[in-house]
């Protein structure tokens, strides 16, 4: 039987391969191995964790760690070569566009293991974010590339690769999402949030984390007017990344008594809180993408998206990081005439399946 490594190295990206691990434990036709960079150690990522992503814990867990984007990436590459000259796997599945992404493929390809990259294509064009240069970098040696959506196609074929390589297969990230979605209706809640819901009945929901964002007082402090505008009229639950908190601190950015901080949110607990918000307002990639899926209003407080059909087709507008546009845009969602928007093709929560699919068929006929 064919062996496959699927290599995560963040909790986001546990859940972009857990539609992949159901859908292979469905198949019965290749073995697999879960691989757990170590990238970000996480305490909130338990046994619970992975029960609530219906797939076992992790087969092997490396502790790269943290340290610069350097070190780290060259820690996670040092244990993953190890790793795979002691058991040679038949192929390595890496997901998104962390440094574990970038490190697992160069290291796959220079020991002639074949790689197949999820969410392929996606590009933002603003060389100033590290996920940017880890994904140019992944898609150029990478042999499999599983796009979401057509704009990943576009570009992949204009950086040469080939049409045979390319398959559009919808998105893990959205099947996953349908996947927890359905489990909360069917579970009584008890998050630390529900209180908040019980006492909003219309609320919004902010997250921030970019460098860009957070780490200059100044972009700082002019976010943090419109959001407070914004709080007058609707109050926002604002989960806070630890760096964020430090920075609005060291900044003395103070955001009102209208938005309230809580502590970073498991995923079940954070999807009980958003699906049900009147806006998410973000400079995240995957909520853009999940927002999409549920029908949410999202606004994108960034210059660029590499996501342009959560824009295009979806419920996301990019409002960059303009005071007044960012209010004006609240404004409009806030009065009913915000973006309605559609699940682009292929979110049908079928994606993992696709893949699976084609690589089983790929592997079995020797297509390295």
């Amino acid at each position: 039987m064919h062996m496959l490594y699927l290599v995560a190295g963040a909790r986001p990206n546990f859940m972009k391969i857990a539609p992949i691990v159901r859908a292979l434990q469905a198949h019965g036709g290749l073995g697999f191995k879960i691989i757990h960079t170590g990238q970000h150690y996480d305490r909130e990522m338990n046994d619970v964790f992975f029960e609530e992503l219906g797939i076992p814990a992790p087969d092997v867990f490396m502790g790269a760690g943290g340290g610069s984007h350097a070190q780290q990436t060259a820690k996670i590459m040092v244990a993953f070569e190890e790793l795979c000259q002691a058991e040679m796997p038949d192929a390595v599945l890496v997901v998104g566009d962390v440094n574990s992404t970038l490190a697992c493929s160069i290291v796959a390809k220079k020991l002639h293991i074949p790689v197949a990259h999820v969410e392929a294509g996606l590009r933002s064009g603003d060389m100033s974010m590290p996920e940017e240069i880890n994904r140019l970098v992944t898609d150029s040696i990478a042999d499999w590339f599983f796009v979401t959506e057509p704009s990943g196609i576009e570009h992949l074929r204009r950086e040469g690769k080939p049409d045979s390589a390319i398959h559009h297969v919808g998105h893990v990230m959205v099947d996953n999402l349908l996947y927890q979605a359905e489990k909360l209706t069917r579970m009584e809640t008890d998050f630390e949030t529900d209180a908040f819901k019980r006492r909003h009945a219309r609320y919004g929901v902010l997250t921030l984390h970019r460098p860009s964002n957070v780490d200059e007082p100044e972009t700082m402090t002019r976010i943090a007017a419109a959001l407070k505008e914004i709080a007058a009229e609707l109050p926002l639950i604002f989960p806070v990344h630890p760096r964020t908190r430090a920075n609005l601190e060291k900044f003395g950015i103070d955001l009102g008594p209208d938005i309230t901080l809580v502590a970073p949110q498991g995923y079940m607990p954070f999807l009980n809180l958003w699906k049900d918000a009147v806006v998410v307002l973000t400079d995240s990639g995957g909520l853009q993408e999940e927002t999409t899926a549920l029908g949410v209003p999202c606004l994108t407080i960034r210059e660029n998206t590499e996501r342009p059909i959560t824009i295009e087709e979806g419920t996301n507008t990019l409002v960059g990081t303009d005071p007044a546009r960012i209010v004006t845009e609240a404004r409009k969602v806030l009065a009913g005439q915000g973006k309605q928007g559609r699940r682009p093709q292929l979110w049908d929560g079928r994606a993992a399946e696709r893949i699976v699919a084609i690589l089983a068929d790929a592997l079995a006929a020797g297509n390295r």
